[in-house]
């Protein structure tokens, strides 16, 4: 007597399933890691925008300061404060030391606080105002205008340890 039909093929079912089964993990994982994957990246988009949130706070921050005229020291940087660089050294922003004397701005970014550090550099002094002199609520109306200004750059950074770092500059001319 030959074993039926039916009979021979019980196994095939469950290798079919295993296959099968195999498959749809294989599947899964490659989702899972996109999704992952995804999430990382928005995490990180979300971090460097609150360090340029925070960084752009400190520079605004900065341009204040820049427009009260505030003493310079006669080299380097003293408070955040530096004078006219020197076009032979490397720029102020690549100096650790610069940043490590450098004002902190604190930031409330929404339940996050961060600490963005700037510096002021007075780059040209007493150069001829660009356009006219107009009066406006920083210039008080009986202040003389001169016709000349000064000009700052400020350059602010938001840094956190593992996170995203941020670095913005701006000039900024004070009549």
């Amino acid at each position: 007597m030959t074993p039926s039909f039916a009979h021979r093929q019980r196994g095939i079912a469950l290798i079919v399933v295993l296959i099968l089964l195999v498959v749809m993990s294989l599947l899964a994982i490659v989702s899972l890691r996109g999704t992952l994957m995804e999430e990382r990246m928005s995490a990180n988009m979300m971090d460097r925008s609150l360090s340029f949130q925070a960084a752009e706070a400190a520079l605004r921050e900065g341009e204040a300061l820049a427009a009260t005229k505030p003493v310079l020291p006669a080299s380097g940087c003293n408070n955040g404060v530096c004078a006219i660089p020197d076009p032979a050294a490397i720029p102020r922003w690549q100096d650790a030391t610069v940043w490590s004397s450098a004002r902190t701005a604190v930031v409330d970014l929404g339940g996050t606080t961060a600490r963005p550090r700037y510096f002021i550099e007075l780059l040209d002094d007493d150069v001829p105002a660009r356009g006219t002199c107009t009066t406006s609520d920083d210039i008080s109306p009986d202040a003389a205008c001169s016709g000349k200004e000064q000009r700052y750059r400020v350059t602010a950074r938001s840094e956190a340890a593992g996170r995203a770092q941020v670095m913005l500059q701006s000039h900024y001319a004070v009549p």
